[in-house]
């Protein structure tokens, strides 16, 4: 039993990491018709940034905290510069997100080599239950999940700013013809989904070191994820996020990761295809 509830702490902690993945990603593509493929990317510049700061004598909390703020605003430079220019072609718009990530990747592939590069988690040590031990910097990001999850929906859904988003979504003409600014509300929204990539990297480099493909594995399992949830709702993503990730952290458990992995892939198009418009279909929070 005691090692049932421990593997089951491990579960949950990696769910969380996937969550914030999902949620950024869930949210452009529910805004604006597009799978944002750079994301994994925007999860490893988190990771990057965050050992540039610590490596400059920077706490690592200090890192992790400008993480998501830099690679925010790196999202809203390329929203402006790049991405905007392709939503009335969304093949176009993938394609061209994907080349983006695809330069990013390489970028810091350059700067760290083929380097595993450790991280030291800002909260050491261990939280004891019992004979059980569970990591506390696990039960942070657990948290830090539960408080962004809790904020963005309360953002959505009871602020006037959630309010231009969800009529942004439902009928871009109308909103534009009422006097929102879709444009404006498309820029931060690209932004606010890739701070919440940035997070989740700054969160989970401790736990999985920094190297140039870090971000690959979180963005086909977001990508699955968000496939599985179904976009257009707060909630869809969230769910799909929660399956995928629970899957993906307990398979290997009782089977090998690789098989693990191809499984859950398998799995997950077997549901898309009996069920395409995802656990949760329709629009809203």
């Amino acid at each position: 039993m005691d090692n049932l509830i421990v593997a089951l702490f491990e579960i949950i902690s990696f769910g969380a990491i996937v969550v914030l993945v999902v949620l950024g990603l869930g949210i452009i593509a529910s805004m604006m018709g597009i799978f944002n493929f750079a994301q994994g990317e925007f999860v490893l510049l988190g990771a990057y940034i965050t050992y540039v700061v610590y490596s400059a004598g920077a706490p690592v909390w200090l890192g992790m905290a400008v993480a998501p703020f830099a690679v925010g605003a790196l999202g809203f430079v390329l929203e402006r510069l790049v991405v905007r220019r392709f939503y009335a072609a969304p093949i176009v718009a993938m394609l061209g997100t994907y080349a983006l990530g695809l330069i990013i990747r390489e970028i810091v592939r350059g700067l760290i080599g083929g380097l595993y590069i450790s991280i030291p988690e800002p909260i050491g040590g261990s939280v004891g239950l019992g004979v059980m031990q569970f990591s506390s910097w696990r039960l942070v990001i657990i948290l830090i999940t539960a408080l962004v999850m809790v904020a963005s929906y309360l953002m959505l859904s009871r602020t006037a700013f959630g309010l231009r988003i969800r009529a942004s979504l439902e009928n871009p003409s109308l909103a534009r013809a009422s006097g929102i600014s879709t444009n404006a509300i498309y820029g931060a929204t690209f932004a606010c989904g890739a701070a919440l990539a940035g997070l989740a990297g700054a969160l989970i480099v401790p736990v999985f070191s920094l190297f140039a493909d870090l971000g690959l594995r979180f963005l086909i399992q977001g990508f699955v994820a968000v496939m599985v949830g179904g976009v257009g709702s707060f909630a869809g993503p969230v769910a799909g996020a929660g399956v995928i990730g629970t899957l993906a952290a307990a398979l290997p458990w009782v089977i090998p990761p690789v098989i693990a992995d191809v499984l859950v892939f398998v799995l997950a198009i077997v549901f898309i295809k009996f069920r395409p418009q995802g656990l949760v279909s329709g629009r809203g929070v």
